[in-house]
């Protein structure tokens, strides 16, 4: 992965990691990044990243979404 620099108004200092991960989520939404590249934009599993896009009414339009969440759930009941 790259190391991107942006500047941000400093009152989103406090807001760090969210700003990044409301960034990967519109990535994601422009199709512009894969849930599993997102993810790792924000340090975070798939199937945790795929809650956050709930958050920001981002629909799941990567096919590789929903089979990861059926494997996570599958993962948690067994």
């Amino acid at each position: 992965m790259t190391t991107m620099t942006i500047r941000v108004p400093d009152a989103l200092e406090k807001e760090h990691d969210e700003t990044i991960r409301l960034i990967a989520a519109k990535l994601y939404e422009a199709g512009k990044l894969k849930l599993r590249e997102a993810a790792e934009m924000c340090q975070m599993e798939k199937w945790d990243f795929a809650e956050i896009l709930i958050l920001y009414g981002v629909h799941y339009l990567d096919e590789s979404a929903a089979e990861d969440l059926e494997t996570y759930n599958h993962a948690q009941s067994g």
